[in-house]
This record gives structure tokens, C-alpha cells and sequence, in this order.
């Protein structure tokens, strides 16, 4: 298990100033939604986020605190 807020410290750590939102998707917190919202985005591919994303879930992926995650990227002030 993992918390929200350390997931999103994750992600900040990778993404600084990021927009960070942590939904817990089973009541297990192992299987989560996440959304997150950074200038970093821009001109980058959804393929591209999802994996700057996963880089910095790597570490909670591979030892197992994190089952399953469903991911949403959006760039500040556009897609």
C-alpha cells in the first residue's frame, strides 16, 4: 500500500510545480487514478507523458505498492 500524498510526491519530485490529483479507485490503495496537469506537457505525446509519469512511479510499480493505475495528463492552458 501507498499513500496518496506520497504518490503525489512522486510525481512532484519528477514534475515540479505539477498539479497533482490522487483518486484511489478500490479502497485498497493499490489501484489508483491520477491526473496531472504541467506546463511540461506541452508538445509532448500522450505516450511520452504516460511514460514520464510511469518513470517516476517506478520505484512504488516494482516493489508492488501500486497494482494498477489509470492515468490523465493534461498541459496547462491547453490539451
Amino acid at each position: 500500500m501507498i499513500s496518496k500524498e506520497a504518490l503525489i510526491g512522486f510525481i512532484q519530485m519528477a514534475i515540479p510545480g505539477a498539479q497533482v490529483t490522487v483518486f484511489d479507485k478500490t479502497g485498497t490503495l493499490d489501484h489508483f487514478g491520477i491526473q496531472v496537469v504541467s506546463d511540461v506537457f506541452k508538445g509532448m505525446t500522450l505516450l511520452d507523458r504516460h511514460r514520464l509519469i510511469y518513470q517516476a512511479l517506478s520505484e512504488p510499480m516494482r516493489d508492488g505498492r501500486i497494482h494498477a493505475i489509470e492515468i490523465k495528463t493534461k498541459a496547462l492552458n491547453g490539451d
